[in-house]
């Protein structure tokens, strides 16, 4: 026997193709919708509503189609508080608990609506004295009070609104063939404005900022006060710190792009004056480090995280090797931005995408278009995509800044 619920939309349903994306969905999980009322709003600030009939083959399908109806920003109209069930044991919830998308959302306790803080995606909702919590797994104790099955919550995606900016050309897709003087003009417009208003930026960045000849471009974005925090691995700082030494990248000499006699061992010559100085805040306040981007985060001064991996040279005194301290470090560090730039790692950028709410706004710019699209892919599809090279555009980017 075939199961049905109820459901409801509100938003800009059209504009976003929510509405769309939304029937597709239960198309695609073998389900059957009946639209049994579409209101569509009649200006661009007036919301769409929707009621729908869902129907499953069996229950457990339909419980599986409305979680996947909720990302979407569809609720079972119902004024029943959200199911609450005690957590067994440390890190483990009960089965059917619910796992957050990036969107905000929204937990009826007590018979009110309640804001989730924190918002990421992949957590655990857990309520706590009235309030309610994004908390990732690991962090669930015995008896915290978890949120369960659908009822009871409700999602809000991010919606399309007016482009100020003139971004929507490119936020509908990835491609080559757009001027990148044009989007960095544009992006360039934006960091203006997130900074005239107080709000914080915070920038994700590879080695490939090195290695492109991307230092003394974003060096200066720094120096101007255009970002607030910087995120990345040992090897950004690495090279970096290479770099202002002995003015080469790997070994490579940046203006000539000629490889340098012994220079295959500069990265670990640079690795070895920071610990005798004792790390880099002492090396640039003993004058050792003169230039470059962590001399910049040291001066201005710019917090920064520098994560570890398993491949990792030396690797620098201040780099986390602990990967649960570092992926602290770093959702600490993002709480708050208002906008994100993304420089040439897919590694740091997915990590840093999984940890952010849907309206942060976020600017990845790779050579590589799979980047974008994999970033999108694994829920930033609030992510603008600019593929070219990170040199190039930084080099752009911090001429429109400095004018």
């Amino acid at each position: 026997m075939k199961a049905t619920e109820i459901v409801e939309a509100r938003g800009h349903l059209i504009d976003s193709q929510l509405m769309t994306r939304i029937l597709d969905k239960v198309i695609e999980c073998k389900g059957q919708f009946e639209i049994l009322r579409f209101d569509i709003g009649r200006t661009n600030q007036e919301f769409s509503t929707a009621r729908l009939r869902i129907r499953a083959p069996d229950r457990s399908t339909l419980i599986s189609l409305l979680e996947e109806l909720m990302s979407l920003g569809c609720y079972v109209p119902s004024e029943q508080d959200a199911v609450v069930k005690p957590a067994a044991r440390d890190r483990c919830v009960p089965e059917d608990f619910y796992s957050t998308t990036n969107h905000r959302t929204y937990v009826r306790v007590a018979g009110a609506w309640v804001e989730a803080e924190k918002q990421r995606m992949d957590a655990i909702l857990v309520v706590e004295k009235g309030r309610v919590i994004c908390c990732k797994l690991r962090d669930i104790r015995a008896g915290s009070a978890v949120v369960c099955g659908v009822e009871g919550i409700r999602v809000q995606p991010e919606f399309k609104t007016r482009d100020r900016y003139g971004f929507a050309f490119m936020a509908s897709d990835v491609s080559t063939e757009r001027r990148v003087e044009i989007s960095t003009a544009k992006l360039a417009e934006m960091v203006r404005d997130v900074k005239a208003r107080g709000a914080r930026i915070g920038v994700v960045a590879g080695p490939v900022v090195v290695h492109t000849g991307g230092v003394p471009y974003l060096a200066g974005i720094i120096r101007r006060g255009f970002v607030d925090v910087l995120l990345s691995g040992n090897a950004l700082a690495v090279h970096d710190i290479e770099h202002a030494l002995y003015q080469t990248s790997l070994g490579v000499n940046l203006e000539t792009g000629v490889t340098v006699s012994d220079g295959h061992k500069n990265h670990m010559r640079a690795i070895n004056t920071i610990y005798h100085a004792g790390g880099i805040r002492q090396a640039v306040e003993a004058g050792i480090l003169k230039s470059g981007i962590m001399y910049e985060c040291v001066r201005r001064p710019v917090p920064f995280v520098l994560a570890g991996s398993i491949r990792d040279d030396g690797p620098l005194p201040e780099t986390i090797m602990d990967l649960i301290a570092a992926q602290e470090a770093y959702a600490e560090a993002v709480e708050g931005l208002e906008m994100i730039l993304m420089l040439g790692t897919m590694l740091h950028s997915i990590g840093v995408g999984n940890m952010i709410p849907s309206w942060v706004t976020t600017v990845c710019v790779d050579v590589n278009a799979s980047t974008v699209t994999k970033l999108s892919d694994r829920g930033s599809a609030q992510a603008i995509g600019v593929v070219t090279d990170v040199g190039l555009f930084l080099s752009l980017l911090h001429k429109e800044l400095a004018n």
